[in-house]
């Protein structure tokens, strides 16, 4: 989805010059924006905006409308509140990780559970606020992408809960590796659309959502589940996910009697990430460290590290970091995380890192498994892979604050959904060079001596 049109018929592909950093966040009561950004026109400094086909820009204005209307509205901030607390189990604890914090030479590190979320995940906060603006807009079905599934299985279930059929597309390789998800998503009553171009992940996924909304833009309503695509959606995902930081916020002060010195979240598209950013971002004594999937190895070249690897270019209606040939053509990434398995970035995420704001880091395949058995063994929490690449880069960094330091870090997801997947990885790390390891074959049942 590179078209441009939409965004010369705006005048917005124009070069600016200079411009003074705007101030990132503020006080704010309910309802009210999270940040000064972006701009008119979506912009977070020199990435964002809208790189879309003309057909498109009707239904973004009319997006756009809506959501700054309903932020606005008693009513519809009301609603959305009782939805989250008593649908989707808000607020989700912070507590302290006692045994990961000991390891780490006495700093002190707390989770922030999203992983309690209902479906699994931060996504649903996200989505139920979609589906009630795609009720308020009038709209009759709904769209969406998803990567590790997470995303598609909170669409579901948000149709679901206002009766809206759902479709929902999904990279034929994600189909395999998350047949789990793709079974709930089905359960409750979507139908899961496997997309074979490309790398066959979430990155054709949402090329092929766009493709479907493009051809029924009037009485469908697209959701996509991350802080990237065509403004206003890094901005209203972003909302919708800030309940996240405004919890954990309120809570660390209350659990701890002061802010942390630094908050961890994973980074692909990057919605959980800015959700738990947006409400330390104008802290300069917070640092905020986002975790890249480092796949096999940044030198590899077969990784998701758009931030660390990428450069500036368009991806999906936004400018933003991407990974990219040096012919300039999109690059395939790589996870063993479905959902940081893209080759893109919110363009949030991009300006606070140009800003300096935001400290990126990375995660290997290999690093994110033993992240995950660690604090499953340690904490009695599974983490989603995703939440994991977090965990994994949360020790080291507990170890250089030191004993009186306070780290947060953002649990995501839960591990369900990977298991059968960390099976299997862990089953093949561990078979002889040269090779592949095979599940045990089931003992056949002894018969009766009778």
């Amino acid at each position: 989805m590179g078209g441009r049109r939409g965004e010369r018929r705006r005048g917005r592909a124009r070069r600016e010059g200079p411009r003074q950093a705007a101030p990132l966040h503020r006080a704010r009561d309910p309802g009210d924006p999270v940040t000064t950004l972006p701009d008119d026109r979506g912009r977070f400094g020199d990435y964002g905006g809208r790189f879309v086909p003309e057909t498109l820009i009707p239904a973004l204005d009319e997006l756009e409308a809506a959501w700054r209307a309903a932020r606005g509205d008693e009513v519809f901030q009301r609603e959305l509140d009782d939805l989250l607390r008593r649908f989707a189990g808000r607020p989700t604890p912070l507590g302290d990780a006692r045994r990961l914090s000991a390891d780490a030479g006495g700093c002190r590190v707390v989770l922030k559970r999203e992983d309690l979320c209902h479906t699994g995940a931060h996504k649903i906060n996200n989505t139920l606020g979609q589906v009630l603006l795609a009720r308020r807009m009038g709209k009759k079905r709904i769209i969406a992408e998803t990567g590790a599934g997470q995303h598609g299985v909170a669409t579901a279930t948000a149709a679901a809960l206002f009766g809206l059929p759902c479709e929902v597309y999904m990279g034929a390789l994600d189909v395999e590796r998350q047949a789990l998800n793709v079974f709930r998503m089905q359960l409750l009553g979507a139908r899961v659309v496997p997309v074979e171009s490309g790398s066959r992940t979430l990155k054709d996924a949402m090329n092929e959502a766009i493709r479907a909304w493009v051809t029924n833009v009037r009485d469908t309503h697209y959701i996509i589940g991350s802080v990237a695509g065509p403004h206003p959606y890094p901005a209203m995902v972003r909302d919708f996910q800030a309940v996240i930081g405004d919890e954990a916020r309120a809570q660390v002060q209350e659990l701890c009697g002061r802010l942390p010195d630094a908050v961890v979240a994973c980074v692909g598209g990057g919605s959980n990430a800015m959700g738990i950013f947006s409400a330390f971002v104008s802290d300069p004594g917070v640092k905020l460290v986002g975790v890249e999937a480092a796949g096999r190895g940044l030198a590899s070249g077969e990784h998701g590290a758009s931030l660390t690897k990428g450069r500036p270019g368009v991806l999906h209606g936004s400018r933003s970091y991407v990974l990219q040939t040096p012919e300039g053509q999109i690059a395939e990434a790589h996870s063993i995380s479905a959902g940081l398995d893209y080759p893109g970035v919110g363009p949030e995420l991009a300006y606070l890192k140009d800003e300096g704001r935001l400290t990126v880091t990375s995660a290997t395949d290999a690093e994110a498994l033993e992240a995950l058995q660690y604090l499953a063994r340690t904490e009695g929490i599974i983490p989603a892979l995703e939440s994991a690449h977090a965990v994994a880069a949360a020790l080291p960094l507990a170890r250089e604050l030191g004993p009186g330091g306070l780290l947060m870090v953002n649990v995501s997801g839960r591990g369900d959904k990977d298991v059968e997947q960390v099976r299997r990885a862990l089953a093949a790390l561990a078979a002889p060079p040269g090779r592949k390891a095979k599940p045990k074959a089931a003992r056949p049942a002894r018969r009766s001596a009778r």
